[in-house]
């Protein structure tokens, strides 16, 4: 799982992308929150985000998996809205994106499900078979959605999310068409160091016996978990007993390779997702635009512009903006609901004026049908 990127550092490749030269055109997109049904979660059901664009059609099936952090403390703090940035690539390219959080992760049921055992002898098969069992119940419950479709779907993850979609794809439902796998691994304990690494590179073999789908493997140079002569090592395997996947070793990214495939990664990533797509025919010439930037509202200063650019840049759902009519203003990200957002900017709003309307909701500008806030019923987190 990747860290939180600075705003600036977002705002920069925002703003680089809003101002590329491109055929593309900057579109709308549609975001739900989800409950994935899966008698094995019980009645909570498996936590999920979708984004697709705004379309009146069925869009193929993205299925967006995510990575394990090293300490088992950090899994309740994982969210699928943290990965908004990267599904909105998916969507971008005319995919119905879904992130699920597997058991034990987020706000799904399930505490160690999953786990290795020991580290010396980390079986990594019955972790994954969990795993993939989570993203076939993902599979089904999107299936039967009228704005969704698995015909021509595609699954993409991230280190232990990587290996999972290895998974999948040797046991590739029907409509899965390719995968994709970045940093793709589980076990690292401490950099350059992973659990039973001839146990992980014998699971990979295993799964190429059987995997014939299409698959991507990008793994950058500077990886701290999983090393360049390693992940060649899981290639070689994977592909001796019948795989079918493309290997790229890419150049270093930042600090640590592992966390190529994100926010601020996207410039060097994309690209190889791109062709990969395009020699199949998965994806169109026109990649859709970003949400359109909205304008600042006419009442703010120019500190407050500033802080609307930061808002505008931030990549946690759900948010909102509220402002006054005398320039005071008050938004917040990362909330679990449309409804938490607008009630917690609000509230943040009316420290510094009674009356409050809302602005923005997510990337778009707030309904006509919202109107100021009454009372100091509301407040901020």
């Amino acid at each position: 799982m990747a860290p939180s990127c600075k705003l600036l550092h977002l705002l920069t490749i925002w703003l680089v992308l809003a101002s590329a030269p491109s055929r593309a055109v900057a579109a709308e997109f549609y975001t739900e929150d989800i409950r994935i049904p899966m008698a094995e979660a019980g009645p909570q059901g498996l936590e999920a985000f979708l984004v697709r664009p705004a379309g009146p059609k069925r869009y193929p099936l993205a299925l967006l998996s995510h990575g394990t952090p090293r300490s088992f403390d950090d899994r309740a703090a994982m969210s699928a809205h943290k990965y908004y940035g990267i599904a909105l690539e998916y969507a971008r390219r005319g995919f119905a994106a879904l992130v699920v959080m597997r058991r034990g992760y987020g706000t799904s049921p399930g505490g160690r499900i999953d786990s290795l055992g020991g580290c010396a002898k980390a079986a990594y098969l019955p972790a994954t078979a969990i795993a993939v069992a989570d993203l076939r119940a993902a599979i089904d419950a999107m299936a039967r959605r009228p704005d969704v479709t698995t015909t021509g779907m595609i699954a993409a993850g991230h280190s232990a999310g990587g290996l999972a979609t290895v998974a999948l794809a040797a046991q590739a439902p029907p409509g899965l068409v390719a995968a994709i796998s970045f940093a793709g691994g589980r076990g690292s304990r401490e950099d350059d160091d992973v659990c039973n690494p001839d146990g992980l590179v014998q699971a990979f073999a295993t799964f190429g016996r059987t995997s014939r789908v299409p698959m991507l493997w990008v793994y950058a140079s500077n990886d701290s978990y999983f090393d360049l002569a390693l992940a060649r090592r899981l290639h070689d395997g994977f592909r001796t007993n019948g795989g079918n996947a493309t290997f790229i070793a890419a150049p270093p990214y930042g600090e640590d390779g592992h966390y190529l495939y994100s926010v601020a990664g996207r410039p060097q990533w994309t690209p190889y997702v791109d062709a990969f797509l395009r020699e199949r025919g998965l994806v169109g010439r026109d990649i859709l635009g970003p949400p359109d930037p909205l304008p600042p509202p006419r009442q703010l200063n120019e500190a407050a512009r500033a802080e609307f650019a930061r808002y505008l840049a931030s990549m946690l759902p759900h948010k909102a903006f509220a402002v006054s009519p005398n320039g005071g203003y008050g938004w917040r990200a990362g909330r679990a609901t449309v409804d938490d957002a607008q009630r917690d900017s609000l509230g943040a709003c009316m420290k510094w004026s009674p009356t409050c309307t809302l602005y923005a909701v997510d990337d778009r500008l707030a309904g006509p049908t919202q109107g100021p806030a009454k009372d100091q019923s509301a407040r901020a987190r």
